[in-house]
């Protein structure tokens, strides 16, 4: 609070308004969004620093005195754009279409939320390449934990005979391996999901102050939910080729296990 700005402009050499700066009076809350980058003046501000000021320059030896600019009638002459609100939404169009041909003035009308609308599709391409990205890593792990499961079936051979020489049902061995890929799909849904929550936790500030954009840690979403449950049930589908192979194993090796 109270720090002072100085504002400059230009387009070859920037000009300094090093006689009349602004000083912060207010700090609004961060909204995480490009505003938090912005300093917000009032028009009357603008007039008042351009003062002793003509085509772009400071005029050499005139100093006004600040007492004397405040009686001055400081309203705009000149806007360069205006953010223009309506009461009834059937009325934007006919208002673009009327300041677009406007006889008086070259005048052009955006619509912010059109603009929008069509970064947003751009960025969706983007957004959708990376679900593809996290679908095939997905599917690469699926891959992966069902080689680990028959790479160590080898190993296991003995366990697995032991159990069918116990009793076991051939539905207890098959779900014990389910079980073991259950086990391993939830705790990798856990241990990821705290290392997203403490890595943003850690990196929110920096983002913000290097970045300007804020982060929201917010909890996972129902779709979230529904994701890590699909991804737990695939993986019990999966584990089920192994499973069955190591029932086989069972069968065939009896109490004699010859590797």
């Amino acid at each position: 609070m109270g720090t002072p700005l100085i504002v400059s402009h230009g387009l070859q050499s920037f000009s300094d308004h090093d006689d009349q700066p602004f000083k912060v009076s207010g700090i609004l809350a961060k909204t995480g969004t490009p505003v938090d980058n912005t300093v917000i003046v009032s028009l009357e501000a603008i007039e008042a620093i351009h003062v002793d000021w003509s085509t772009g320059a400071k005029i050499p030896g005139q100093i006004t005195p600040v007492e004397e600019i405040r009686q001055m009638d400081l309203s705009p002459k000149n806007i360069t754009a205006a953010l223009i609100g309506v009461n009834s939404k059937l009325q934007i169009f006919q208002l673009q279409r009327w300041i677009n041909e406007y006889p008086e003035e070259s005048l052009s009308s955006i619509l912010p939320g059109v603009a929008l609308q069509e970064l947003w599709r751009i960025v969706g391409v983007v957004e959708n390449l990376l679900l593809g990205i996290s679908a095939t890593v997905i599917f690469t792990t699926l891959i992966g934990m069902t080689a680990i499961i028959f790479s160590s079936l080898n190993e296991r051979r003995r366990e697995m005979a032991i159990w069918r020489a116990m009793g076991a049902s051939p539905k207890v061995v098959i779900g014990l391996l389910m079980l073991e890929a259950f086990i391993i799909s939830v705790m990798s849904i856990i241990v990821s999901t705290v290392m997203l929550f403490l890595t943003l936790y850690v990196l929110q500030p920096w983002i913000d102050n290097t970045y300007g954009i804020l982060v929201n840690i917010e909890m996972l979403a129902v779709k979230d939910i529904y994701i890590f449950m699909l991804f737990i049930i695939t993986a019990s589908l999966v584990s089920l080729i192994p499973a069955i192979r190591a029932y086989w194993f069972s069968i065939n090796d009896g109490m004699t296990i010859k590797i």
